[in-house]
């Protein structure tokens, strides 16, 4: 599992020509991918990381190994003045050494707030791994509005471990309950205590902390943050801020109700999902979860490696009629998925939909393994058939 993962031969590839950045999660494995994946396939690696002291004091001094072929910046990101430094490093000397920069989210922050770096670097958000990657599956096929290749084979064993360990390396390769439930603390404690607190001012960090634990409870429906606001006793700005701030750090996504023209959607009210699924107690709204997850992937992924506008929202309109999933490309609809535990009834909604847009694919995801039928235009399909065609 750890050999590759599944940007790695892609970021080698653009480290030939520009800046890599790797974005994402704590604990998702950008060290291990920068270190021991990409850095393998050079003679010599320089490795930095801000935290450490005396590799501070080095990294700043701008005093490279002669001998290194590629230089690792870790969690440079902390150091306010960054950007122009690293412009600097890499103007002078992109001719001699090659340049990976890994770091939470506030790579993905900085890089929206300025363009002194424009040009210079791609950027790739690094996922928790999903039943694809498991399995060893090569999504280089992927392209808007063709249909999922998807396989003959199912994973029925890899689905189980991804349900209930999630994604990040750590409990998934243990595949422990007790590792997974200290996991979830020690996590989530330094994100409060270290990654928060290094960049922000939050002055009351226990309601945020009580936010964030509130959170998993919320998966799969509207979010209401004036509801939130109401049971935190806080401004509707203080609770819209901090779930900002969680975004930011890759505990939680939303997405969006999808609008256009065609039908009237509600337009702002989103839902949210966990980066960890595992942290979500509910069985149903843990698998949807983990769909969630796994379309993001593949909308960053194809975004970030072949600069496709790939989106994911939900379909809801003002009938309450409501589609879990819609994947778009510049806009414009690509498949729909519904998810289901066990029924394979086709969704009327679904159905709905589907005539409504014009959705070129379909398809009602099942929990339930061994299914594999179209129905009424709508392939009804395991989800340890269908996730492996995904990244």
């Amino acid at each position: 599992m750890l050999k590759g993962r599944y940007i790695s031969a892609d970021a080698l590839e653009d480290l030939a020509k520009k800046m890599v950045f790797v974005a994402g999660p704590r604990q998702i494995g950008k060290t291990t991918l920068a270190r021991d994946i990409i850095g393998g396939h050079f003679q010599e690696t320089a490795y930095f990381n801000w935290d450490e002291r005396g590799q501070r004091r080095q990294l700043m001094s701008g005093k490279w190994p002669a001998a290194a072929q590629l230089i690792i910046l870790d969690e440079i990101h902390k150091f306010k003045g960054w950007k122009g430094f690293l412009k600097g490093q890499y103007d002078t000397l992109k001719d001699k050494y090659r340049f990976l920069v890994t770091g939470s989210a506030r790579l993905d922050i900085h890089r929206k707030g300025g363009d002194s770096l424009q040009g210079r670097y791609h950027l790739y958000r690094l996922h928790p791994f999903t039943l694809g990657e498991l399995q060893g599956r090569k999504p280089s096929s992927i392209q808007p509005f063709k249909e999922l290749p998807l396989e003959a084979g199912a994973a029925a064993e890899g689905m189980g471990a991804l349900d209930k360990f999630g994604g990040f390396p750590e409990p998934l390769l243990s595949q422990d309950e007790r590792t997974l439930r200290r996991w979830h603390n020690e996590r989530n404690e330094r994100l409060f205590r270290e990654d928060i607190q290094d960049v922000e001012l939050i002055r009351d960090l226990g309601r945020m902390k009580i936010l964030s634990d509130m959170l998993p409870g919320k998966v799969g429906a509207l979010l209401s943050v004036n509801a939130l606001r109401e049971d935190l006793e806080v401004s509707h700005r203080a609770a819209s801020h901090w779930l900002d701030i969680l975004e930011s750090f890759y505990y939680h996504f939303r997405i969006h109700p999808y609008s256009r023209s065609a039908f009237r959607a509600l337009k702002k009210i989103p839902k949210l999902y966990l980066w960890d699924w595992s942290e979500v107690a509910d069985e149903a709204a843990r698998f949807e979860n983990l769909m969630a997850s796994h379309l993001l992937k593949l909308a960053h992924w194809l975004h970030d490696r072949d600069g496709y506008k790939v989106g994911v929202h939900f379909l809801r309109d003002d009938a309450r009629r409501e589609v879990d999933f819609l994947v778009t490309s510049d806009g414009k609809p690509w498949f729909a998925v519904e998810v289901k535990t066990q029924d394979q009834e086709v969704s009327a909604n679904l159905r709905y939909f589907r005539r409504k847009l014009d959705i070129p694919f379909s398809y009602q995801v099942l929990k339930k393994t061994g299914v594999d039928v179209f129905k009424d235009g709508v392939r009804v399909v395991s989800a340890d058939k269908f996730l492996p065609a995904l990244p």
